[in-house]
C-alpha cells in the first residue's frame, strides 16, 4: 500500500509538471486557432465527468423519434403525439399541452373526440415532425423557464413509462458522451415508474435487472465510459418526504450502480425549501450507512439561504450554486474547506435566464478563489448542446488556462461518487489521456499542431450552430 501511495504521489507530481509545460502551448493554440479549430480541439479534449446530468433532459428529439417509432427498440409499443388541443381538454390526457406523448394503451382508451387530437408519431408530416422536434428544446428567443418547466417536460408524457425507450435513449447518450471524450457519467436515472405495454407495473428490482443487462451489452461496453446513477426526488411534491425515504432505501440497497441521492425541481417553489427535508435526512442517516448527496441549490435570481441550508442536509456537491456569490459566509466556507464541489451549468443558466450575460456568471470567481467546480450539461437534449459547448463557452468567455481546463476534469472525477478503487482507476486513465493530448498537440508550430485537427470528427448540435455559427458534418 505504501509503495502504491508513493507511486501515485510521484505520478501526480509528474502530471502537474507536464501540464505546466503545456500551458504556454495551449495559450498559443487558443490564440492561433480559428473558431472551428478551437471547437475541434476542445471536442478532442479528454474530459472528466458529467456530474450534473438529467437523463430525460439529455434525450435529443432526433433520438427520441427514431427509438419511439422503431418496434425493435421500443418494445413493440406505439406512441402518439397531440398535434392539436381541442377544448375542453379531456381529463385523462391532461396536461393539455401540444405534442404531449401517450402510449398505445392510453390512446385505445380515449374517446373518439379525444383521439382526433392525436396522431401516431410515425405518421407526422415532415413539417409536423420538425415542429414536434423543436418543441422539445429551447431554440427560439423568448423561450425560457416557463417553456422548460411547464411545457417541455410535460410533453414527454408517458414516454418515461417505457423502459425499453428509456434504456435506448440512455445508451444513445452514453455513446455521444464517449465520442467527445467523457470518462465518467453520473446521470439521474431511476428504476421506478416503468409500465409494460399492457399496463402492468415493472417492479424496481425487475427494472434493475433489465438496466444491468442492457449496460452489459457489447455496444455499451465498447464505449469505455464509466456510468453510475443518482436517484432523484422532486422537492416540491406533496409526498416528497415519503419519496425521499423510499429513494434513500433503494439507493442504499443498490450502491454498485446508484451512488447518490438528489433533490431537484424549481427552487422558487417554496414547498421545496431545503429545510423541509432536514429531519427526514437525519432520520435516514440514523438507519443507513452514509449515502452521498448531490443536491440542487442556488439556482435562483437573488440571495437566499438555500446553499447553506443544503449543506446542512449533508450535501457534498451543490448543483448550480449560482447565488452562492451573494452569501459571503458560505462562499468563504467553501473557499477554505475545498470539500464541497459546485456543479456549473453555463448553457443551462443562460437559456433559463438566470445569467443571460455569461460574462457575469460567478463561475470564474469560484474557480479562481479555490472553490472546487466542474462543467456539466444539465439537460443537454433540451438545450440542443453537448459538453464541448460548455468547454468552448468557458474557454472563450473566461480565457481559461490549460491548468484550469485540466483542473475542471480532475475536480469532476475527484468529487465523483465512485468507490475508491474505481475513482483511482478513472483518475489514472484521465491523466494518461491528458498526457496523450499534450503529446499530440505539443510539437511543431501551433499551426502545425492545429492541422492535425483536419481529420477530427466533431459533432455539433443546434446550440453551437445558432450561437457561434459552428457546424460540422
Amino acid at each position: 500500500m505504501r509503495r502504491l501511495l508513493l507511486s501515485l504521489l510521484f505520478l501526480a507530481g509528474f502530471v502537474v509538471a507536464s501540464a505546466a509545460d503545456f500551458a504556454a502551448r495551449f495559450d498559443d493554440l487558443v490564440r492561433t486557432a480559428s473558431p472551428r479549430q478551437l471547437y475541434a480541439l476542445l471536442y478532442d479534449l479528454p474530459k472528466g465527468g458529467d456530474l450534473h446530468n438529467h437523463s430525460g433532459g439529455s434525450d435529443r428529439p432526433e433520438w427520441m423519434f427514431e427509438i419511439m417509432t422503431d418496434p425493435a427498440r421500443n418494445g413493440g409499443d406505439t406512441f402518439y403525439t397531440r398535434v392539436r388541443v381541442t377544448p375542453p381538454a379531456s381529463a385523462d390526457t391532461a396536461p393539455s399541452v401540444r405534442f404531449r406523448l401517450i402510449r398505445q394503451r392510453t390512446y385505445d382508451r380515449l374517446t373518439p373526440a379525444a383521439r382526433a387530437d392525436y396522431v401516431a408519431l410515425k405518421d407526422l408530416t415532415p413539417a409536423e415532425r420538425t415542429e414536434w422536434g423543436n418543441s422539445f428544446r429551447l431554440d427560439e428567443p423568448g423561450e425560457g423557464r416557463d417553456e422548460f418547466f411547464n411545457a417541455i417536460w410535460a410533453r414527454r408524457g408517458e414516454m418515461g413509462q417505457n423502459l425499453d425507450v428509456r434504456l435506448e435513449l440512455l445508451v444513445a447518450n452514453i455513446k455521444a458522451f464517449a465520442a467527445e471524450g467523457l470518462a465518467y457519467l453520473e446521470t439521474q436515472f431511476g428504476a421506478d415508474g416503468a409500465v409494460t405495454n399492457d399496463g402492468r407495473a415493472i417492479t424496481p428490482e425487475d427494472a434493475v435487472t433489465r438496466i444491468e443487462r442492457r449496460l452489459a451489452q457489447p455496444d455499451v461496453v465498447a464505449t469505455g465510459l464509466v456510468v453510475r446513477f443518482q436517484d432523484t426526488v422532486l422537492r416540491f411534491h406533496p409526498e416528497a418526504e415519503k419519496r425521499l425515504a423510499e429513494t434513500y432505501a433503494f439507493v442504499a440497497s443498490h450502491r454498485d450502480r446508484w451512488v447518490g441521492v438528489n433533490l431537484a425541481g424549481l427552487e422558487s417553489d417554496p414547498r421545496g425549501h431545503p429545510r423541509r427535508f432536514l429531519e427526514t435526512f437525519r432520520q435516514l442517516r440514523a438507519r443507513f450507512p452514509t449515502l452521498a448527496l448531490s443536491i440542487h441549490a442556488g439556482e435562483m435570481d437573488g440571495p437566499d439561504s438555500h446553499i447553506r441550508d443544503t449543506l446542512l442536509l449533508g450535501a457534498s456537491r451543490i448543483g448550480h450554486g449560482l447565488n452562492l456569490i451573494h452569501d459571503a459566509d458560505t462562499l468563504l466556507l467553501l473557499q477554505q474547506t475545498r470539500r464541497v464541489l459546485v456543479e456549473i451549468n453555463l448553457i443551462s443558466n443562460r437559456l433559463l435566464g438566470y445569467t443571460p450575460d455569461l460574462t457575469q456568471h460567478p463561475f470564474p470567481e469560484y474557480l479562481r478563489t479555490g472553490v472546487p467546480v466542474c462543467l456539466n450539461t444539465d439537460d443537454r437534449g433540451m438545450w440542443d448542446s453537448n459538453l464541448t459547448d460548455e468547454y468552448y463557452t468557458a474557454v472563450t468567455t473566461f480565457r481559461l488556462s490549460w491548468l484550469e481546463v485540466v483542473q475542471l476534469g480532475r475536480h469532476s472525477l475527484a468529487h465523483a461518487f465512485l468507490q475508491p478503487a474505481d475513482k483511482t482507476k478513472v483518475l489514472a486513465d484521465y491523466e494518461a489521456r491528458i498526457a496523450a493530448f499534450e503529446s499530440r498537440y505539443g510539437s511543431g508550430t501551433p499551426s502545425d499542431a492545429l492541422e492535425k485537427l483536419e481529420n477530427a470528427k466533431p459533432i455539433t448540435y443546434g446550440y453551437a450552430q445558432r450561437t457561434w455559427g459552428l457546424e460540422f458534418k
